[in-house]
């Protein structure tokens, strides 16, 4: 059972914040199962939440209205600044193109954001990444590498992960290796029929995470290291992120388990901002010739339940640190489908990564999430496996006189 509680605002807030908002509610609390803005104009007036049943709604109310006067608020409403947008227009969106996925059998649920991939599909984001992989060394002269599945833990604490992304975390831990604490583990599970909460307390390692990006993987293989001031390196990898979606994981297109092929540029300050651009403007060239409808915008970072969370949204917005390829999944909405950053020498400075003697190395990434790539393709190139191979045969190379 379900009942729906509706919150009043004590003061109508700008529509403005409504995207802000709507992606941290679910984190509130695991008691909202659904929710609604109320809308007046140009204003939010309220919160319809369906909570689940036992749930105290003056409680809820009481977190909403906190996250509502500590993070949304004081955000200054900045106009979207698009950087690039698609040629292609008028595409023919199908509906209900997750179930068609399903009923041919191309993908499987497995679990809460968690997917499997038949063969058309597995080729289908192999050939995208083979793409992006090709452009990256080629043009860029990358070097590949293979990191583990798992990070540890402290490396996320260097990244500023724990201070501004806590709702997106996810351990791993083991049983504390004891032969009394595995004798008392095995009483416990026999009693209790099953695997439950109960078993944290035999769990007492929490050295390692699950990687929520690639990049973080570069930088802790290159800490303590001192670089020549003209080296510069560009390093590209192919790997598993995990990142905790709560209610919001949907499709393709918001998974706890996915890849990303993330590429770090290493150098000169002028050489990662050239670099990002340069990149950019490739990456407009293949979707254009992949013939997918999208646009390119300046935009910010998920940050949740922290003190300073709208500077640090405001800060990477004015300065323009990050952009996000946005590209078309129905008519009316987008996902994200790439994002180009530049982190200055915040990670040389945390990973002690020199350039020279005295100065801090420059880093920037681009990651393609490439799930939502695929995702976007099928949205706007159908399920016609020969037309795929067409257009593809464009990214390879193929339309080019």
């Amino acid at each position: 059972m379900k009942n729906t509680h509706s919150i009043i605002l004590d003061r109508p807030i700008s529509i403005g914040h409504a995207e802000e908002l709507e992606k941290r509610i679910y984190f509130i609390s695991a008691s909202i199962h659904q929710f609604q803005l109320v809308k007046a104009e140009n204003t939010i007036t309220g919160i319809e939440v369906n909570l689940l049943e036992g749930t105290d709604p003056l409680g809820i109310e009481d977190k909403i209205k906190s996250v509502i006067n500590n993070e949304i608020v004081i955000q200054k409403v900045l106009p979207p600044r698009v950087v690039w947008k698609s040629n292609k227009s008028g595409t023919s969106f199908q509906d209900d193109l997750f179930d068609k996925l399903l009923e041919r059998e191309m993908v499987y649920e497995m679990g809460e954001g968690q997917v499997c991939f038949g063969e058309k599909m597995i080729s289908l984001m192999d050939n995208l990444d083979r793409m992006i992989k090709g452009l990256t060394i080629s043009h860029f002269g990358a070097t590949e590498y293979r990191y583990p599945t798992l990070i540890s833990t402290k490396t996320l604490e260097k990244c500023g992960y724990f201070n501004s992304f806590p709702h997106f975390l996810m351990f791993v831990t083991r049983l504390h290796n004891d032969i009394d604490n595995y004798r008392d583990f095995l009483e416990d599970y026999k009693s209790n029929n099953g695997i439950g909460s109960y078993l944290l307390p035999h769990c007492q390692n929490v050295d390692y995470c699950l990687p929520p990006t690639m990049c973080y993987h570069t930088y802790h293989q290159f800490q303590d290291t001192q670089h020549d001031e003209s080296q510069n390196r560009v390093i590209t990898s192919l790997g598993k992120s995990f990142r905790y979606e709560s209610k919001y994981h949907r499709t393709l297109e918001r998974l706890w388990d996915f890849s990303i092929r993330e590429i770090v540029f290493m150098g000169s300050r002028e050489f990662v901002l050239e670099s990002r651009h340069q990149f950019m403007e490739a990456s407009f060239a293949l979707f254009q010739k992949l013939g997918l409808e999208g646009h390119c915008e300046v935009a910010s970072d998920p940050f949740f339940c922290s003190e300073d969370t709208a500077a640090k949204i405001f800060n990477q917005r004015m300065q323009e640190l990050k952009y996000e390829l946005r590209l078309k999944v129905t008519s009316d909405r987008t996902i994200a489908a790439a994002s180009f950053n530049f982190h200055d020498h915040f990670f040389g400075e945390q990973f002690n990564i020199k350039r020279g003697e005295t100065e801090w190395m420059t880093t920037g990434c681009v990651g393609f999430g490439i799930e939502r790539l695929a995702y976007a393709f099928i949205s706007q190139h159908g399920l016609d496996e020969v037309h795929w191979s067409k257009v593809l045969s464009q990214g390879f190379g193929g339309g080019d006189n």
